[in-house]
């Protein structure tokens, strides 16, 4: 893997907003990127009821109920939830520093991709700062295994994703995606992708006071005789896991640094997600924190960036 300027922080050039629906609130919801300094790293800054706000940092450690998309904090009456989709397209348009704001309890849905955030961001533009970016680079296999669902971490001169899911759904079966994790390929072949969901789980959701704001344009809805429903069909053949593969894109964002290694996983999801990056981070053995060397050029490879020691608390990689 080469990194170009990558190996600096950057920033959005300008503030941009949104406005959608919250696929699980049903409700109205509205977000603005706002540019933040070198160093903020990701930040999601939820306006209250009563005019007060409330702010989490994109981390694992601040991550909340995983059930059925990702949320940070753990109280609904303050929390920030369904922000993978978000976060996957900030990191792989490499944006290190942003302050989310938030009109409302969760992400807006839009048409249930990252397409829609990755054409926001790309209107206004994306600055580099001066300070550098320090990324996780990934020295030893990290596994968890919950029953037949399996999720790891290995060492690799790169960003790779290899995410296979297996539904006994015929419509879906066996299906994976394997590839380096540019820009431009996530662009290409995965930010399009959207959420999906089954006809027969719907009324339970519903119940349960979630999917609220689900529909046809904003998820891809698998009826009862194992058809799409959606009159347009699907983005791509593959499009269910091509999705699972951009929640873990965006659930592993939640280390709060780009790393350089190979996430695989089997039928996970975002638990899993969130759980062996958990692993990983709570074992000082598995990985270094490094960053670009100090050169002319402006393009150097992963293998020749180096360690930074790092204090004993928690750090700060932005």
């Amino acid at each position: 893997m080469t990194i170009g300027l990558l190996g600096f922080q950057t920033t959005i050039a300008a503030p941009v907003s949104l406005k959608g629906t919250g696929v699980h609130s049903g409700a109205t919801v509205g977000i603005t990127f706002q540019p933040a300094e070198a160093g903020t790293g990701v930040v999601f800054s939820r306006t209250l009821e009563d005019g007060s706000s409330v702010e989490y940092r994109a981390l694992s450690a601040h991550v909340g109920p995983t059930d059925l998309c990702t949320v940070l904090g753990t109280s609904p009456a303050k929390w920030v939830a369904t922000i993978e989709h978000v976060m996957a397209a900030l990191y792989a348009l490499g944006i290190d520093n942003v302050v989310v704001e938030v009109e409302g309890a969760e992400m807006p849905i839009m048409d249930g991709s990252s397409a829609p955030f990755i054409d926001a961001i790309e209107q206004v533009g994306i600055v580099n700062l001066s300070a550098k970016r320090r990324y996780i680079r990934v020295l030893k296999p990290v596994r968890i295994d919950s029953g037949s669902s399996w999720s790891e971490f290995r060492p690799h001169e790169g960003t790779r994703f290899e995410v296979e899911i297996d539904f006994t759904s015929p419509l879906i079966g066996r299906q994976s995606w394997k590839g380096e994790l540019t820009a431009a390929a996530f662009k290409q072949e995965l930010s399009r992708a959207r959420t999906f969901g089954f006809m027969r789980d719907v009324e339970r959701l519903w119940a349960a006071g979630y999917a609220l704001g689900s529909s046809l344009e904003n998820s891809v809805v698998i009826s009862d005789d194992d058809t799409v429903v959606n009159v347009e069909g699907l983005r791509y053949k593959d499009e269910f896991v091509r999705h699972k593969t951009l929640d873990a894109v965006g659930d592993l964002a939640l280390a709060g640094a780009q790393f350089i290694g190979c996430y695989r996983s089997y039928r996970g999801g975002h638990k899993m997600n969130a759980q062996a990056l958990q692993a990983l981070m709570s074992d000082p053995t598995a990985y270094e924190i490094v960053e670009a060397p100090s050169s002319r050029s402006a393009r150097v490879r992963a293998s020749e960036f180096v360690p930074v020691k790092m204090p004993e608390q928690t750090p700060s990689f932005a």
